[in-house]
């Protein structure tokens, strides 16, 4: 579905007008619509049915409890990457045994808490950590149910800073390399190898390394259930696309499970999927708010006050986010969308065709779903926006804006 669509000449986010939302909550504003989330968890369940997977939801792509709590209630699992998002999972209500843990540099005090917790597994990135996660499970009397990551050397066709997956890359072990450490995970104490994890990378808009990244590590999974009793899950990771531009085709999930499900079945793993930006990415837009238009001889440049602390995937990623007013209006003009933080990489857009706006008008940067606000920070102190919720015609906020007291909450006066 389409979570944000125009009707009567206003941008809505499912029955509510986002120039409505934008007056009682102020700018700029995270805002997300529960039924698209809704219904991309549905599509990604009914598409890879035939294996019965657990989906756990990416939650560093988007950690806020509300949406968390949507997915919870759908099913879903939790996907963590620190201490800070196993508790948030479990705050939201996901069961720790819905949750994966992965990360490559996981502290003793992290290892500690998901054990107390008794997760799903821990996702291995090298051999120090298996006797990290090994020695800290003895000390406690506890067993760790592991899956090593095997980097299976695909290329995943994205940008390279969200690629994960080639050997390049410092994520997982080479199937050789991680076939010795299976051997090693076998002889340390308190340990019980239950899978094999892989992940290559964000943003992937072909199936096509999906299936080949599945048919490099299936003769390892055949290996490995034949060796040990306990291995039961093949975790494929995440990284479906979305359309972020008018003229993108998503990755669909039927189109992977079409792939995928023939390769999947025949190991009779249980397999567990990794989404994220699938799931929450077209579901948030940032409303924001024009603040001067300044036009010099050789570029047009659209000020407003969000800015690449509150999304920063342009500037990091030189990712294309489209951009509608939130009136609609027919002219255009070419021009870039900056904010207010002094740094000339602060854009939302350059270069582009862009709604004719002036000062004091809406705009909507859509597909901030994911990787918005989980990266936003406080830069130029400037306080992290609010997020409200939309289910049909209510909403409701759902973290509130920052005050200027919230940015030297945690700062301690020392007087000398």
């Amino acid at each position: 579905m389409n979570a944000f669509e125009y009707r009567d000449g206003l941008l809505h986010a499912e029955d509510v007008p986002l120039a409505a939302l934008a007056g009682q909550y102020g700018t700029p504003l995270l805002v997300y619509s529960a039924a698209h989330l809704q219904a991309q968890y549905r599509a990604l369940a009914e598409a890879f049915a035939a294996v019965q997977p657990l989906i756990c939801f990416s939650i560093k792509s988007n950690s806020n409890g509300a949406v968390i709590k949507i997915f919870a209630a759908l099913g879903a699992g939790a996907d963590v990457v620190s201490g800070g998002e196993l508790w948030r999972a479990q705050r939201a209500g996901v069961a720790p045994a819905r949750i994966v843990f992965a990360g490559v540099g996981k502290t003793e005090a992290e290892i500690e808490a998901a054990l107390r917790a008794d997760i799903l597994f821990f996702t291995v990135e090298s051999e120090p950590e298996l006797e990290r996660i090994s020695a800290v499970a003895q000390r406690l009397g506890a067993t760790a149910r592991i899956a090593l990551r095997v980097n299976p050397d695909v290329d995943p066709q994205t940008h390279q800073y969200i690629s994960t997956g080639m050997k390049e890359n410092k994520f997982g072990l080479d199937p050789a390399r991680a076939a010795q450490a299976y051997e090693l995970a076998a002889r340390l104490p308190n340990l019980d190898i239950v899978g094999l994890h892989m992940h290559i990378g964000s943003q992937i808009l072909s199936a096509d390394p999906f299936a080949a990244a599945v048919r490099k590590v299936a003769p390892l999974c055949v290996a490995l259930r034949q060796r040990h009793a306990g291995f039961r899950f093949l975790d494929v990771g995440g990284g479906l696309g979305i359309a972020y531009q008018p003229d993108q085709q998503p990755l669909l999930p039927a189109a992977v499970a079409r792939r995928l499900v023939p390769l999947l079945q025949p190991l009779g793993l249980q397999v567990v999927l990794e989404p994220g930006r699938f799931l929450v990415g077209n579901a948030g837009a940032l409303v924001t708010r024009v603040q001067y238009i300044k036009d010099n001889p050789f570029k047009k440049f659209i000020v407003v006050d969000a800015g690449m602390n509150d999304l920063i995937r342009p500037s990091l990623y030189q990712a294309w986010h489209e951009i509608q007013a939130v009136r609609a209006t027919p002219a255009t003009g070419l021009g870039d969308v900056v904010g207010p933080i002094c740094e000339s990489g602060d854009f939302l857009a350059q270069d582009r065709e862009l709604p004719a706006v002036q000062a004091g008008d809406l705009l909507a940067v859509l597909g901030a779903g994911a990787y918005g606000f989980t990266m936003s920070s406080n830069y130029n102190s400037r306080p992290r926006v609010a997020e409200v919720m939309v289910r049909g015609a209510q909403h409701a906020l759902i973290r509130r804006r920052e005050t200027w007291d919230d940015l030297v909450r945690h700062e301690v006066d020392v007087l000398w």
